[in-house]
């Protein structure tokens, strides 16, 4: 009986840990040999257009550099390596939620008086799904060598602390992929 009592509360739990989790995937050139990266810059034309509001952009940018710094690249203006580019979608999801009628045979909260058909109620709820693209492209050939994707839903973060740490865990769980490990063969 416990066990039904809980039911609720755990499918409630299930539901916000999956609403908060970001969907990655990312694909590379198998040709080439991402050791020899070591040098990075940001294509600013590209990121300039990226349909984002200026502070993000920003936290964007600097989640990038700081992960990439954890993983011994390092940023320069002079003949980078390779070159980043970022750009967003977000699209909006409509949530129907219909709790139909509740019967139940002992009456209204089980006091007798006949059976009791419970309110039919129908909940409608928004949510944003944005996609945060991570584009790096080599600059010698001039092509895109990597590109990862996240996709996750965007909450009204209540202050800038929180909406900074939910971009840091995006770009995090999107630069896991890279660089790419190639199994030698």
């Amino acid at each position: 009986m416990k066990a039904f009592k809980l039911l609720p509360l755990a499918l409630l739990m299930l539901f916000v840990t999956s609403c908060s989790s970001v969907k990655v995937t990312a694909d590379y050139d198998k040709a080439v040999d991402f050791q020899q990266y070591k040098t990075y810059a940001f294509f600013k034309e590209g990121i300039d257009q990226a349909k984002v509001n200026d502070l993000d952009k920003k936290r964007i940018l600097n989640a990038i550099d700081a992960n990439l710094a954890a993983k011994g690249l390092v940023k320069t203006d002079k003949n980078p390596d390779f070159v980043i580019n970022i750009f967003t979608k977000a699209q909006e999801q409509v949530n129907v939620t219909n709790n139909s009628h509740f019967y139940s045979p002992y009456g209204y909260y089980g006091w007798g008086w006949g059976p009791y058909w419970g309110p039919n109620n129908t909940t409608v709820t928004t949510s944003i799904e944005g996609t945060l693209y991570i584009d790096i492209l080599d600059t010698n050939k001039k092509a895109l060598i990597w590109q990862g994707i996240g996709t996750g839903y965007l909450d009204k973060a209540p202050n800038p602390e929180k909406k900074e740490q939910r971009i840091n865990d995006f770009i995090e769980k999107i630069l896991a992929k890279f660089p790419p490990v190639i199994e030698k063969k």
